[in-house]
């Protein structure tokens, strides 16, 4: 796991097996304040699976959240995705529009609002 001082803010991804699993993924992430913006990607896959090559359209999360947050953001995933080993990689992000990178604070801070990790 990456140290939350080296970047503050992370992209984080997971691929979901359909659109409607992904959108659903995106809703709770977004409403317990854990991510400021998710967006879904229709994509196609290849991948070795039980030793076994494998091709499947699936939906790519790309989550924007502060690194901090990642545990809760993987915790969330784990619980909630139906793919039994699904993908959830953390990318730091080192730079960005500072007035957006101010958007993730505000909209993923729990001052005022709470965060529910329900």
């Amino acid at each position: 796991m990456m140290n939350p001082e080296i970047s503050k803010y992370c992209l984080i991804t997971c691929a979901a097996g359909s659109r409607a699993e992904a959108q659903a993924l995106a809703d709770l992430l977004v409403q317990r304040r854990l991510a400021a913006c998710v967006q879904l990607v229709d994509i196609a896959s290849t991948y070795t699976w039980q030793g076994k090559l494998e091709r499947a359209p699936e939906c790519l999360l790309l989550i924007k959240t502060r690194s901090l947050l990642y545990p809760q953001v993987e915790r969330l995933l784990r619980e909630k995705h139906r793919y039994e080993l699904p993908e959830v990689l953390q990318i730091p992000i080192e730079n960005g529009l500072p007035a957006y990178l101010q958007c993730i604070d505000e909209v993923t801070s729990d001052t005022g609002r709470g965060v529910d990790e329900t």
